[in-house]
């Protein structure tokens, strides 16, 4: 029986995971994930995107927090931009178009997600969805195609 006595304290090192295409079609969006929480819906990760690119307009079902760390990104449906040092809180239910701005150079952000993302389409048709299993298939398949030894990312210290 698994209790809470038994999880370790963990520091999560950068270099123990790999950087990860988002999106086939989509080059210059990668993602790293740190913690891939199921019990939560959590999900920990690094978000890495080159200038001039946007990711589709998304709804949130539940909580995300944007730490920048480098470059300038704003949502295309608010005035604020959000620049390194920059956190950004993003309540349930809220929807936006993420996009980095043409000048950022490489924007590099922190991300706690909960719950899922929504992508929809300029029809607000769903098109994608992400969370805890879509990035724990993501990861695992980027470790099968590169032939690297998955990680538990869930932290619970079971293999992965």
């Amino acid at each position: 029986m698994l209790s809470f006595e038994q999880i370790e304290t963990s520091c999560l090192n950068d270099a123990a995971t790999p950087w990860i295409s988002m999106y086939r079609d989509r080059p210059g969006i990668e993602i790293k994930y740190f913690r891939i929480d199921p019990v939560r819906g959590e999900v920990l990760c690094s978000l890495r995107m080159q200038a001039g690119m946007q990711l589709p307009a998304h709804h949130h079902t539940g909580t995300v927090i944007v730490y920048t760390l480098q470059g300038s990104w704003k949502y295309q449906e608010h005035d604020w931009i959000a620049r390194a040092g920059s956190v950004v809180f993003e309540t349930a239910s809220s929807r936006h178009t993420p996009e980095t701005l043409p000048d950022s150079g490489v924007v590099h952000t922190f991300n706690v997600v909960s719950g899922e993302l929504l992508f929809l389409d300029a029809d607000d048709k769903l098109i994608a969805t992400e969370n805890w299993r879509t990035a724990l298939h993501r990861y695992l398949k980027h470790c099968e195609r590169n032939q690297l030894t998955p990680r538990d990312l869930s932290g619970f210290g079971a293999p992965a």
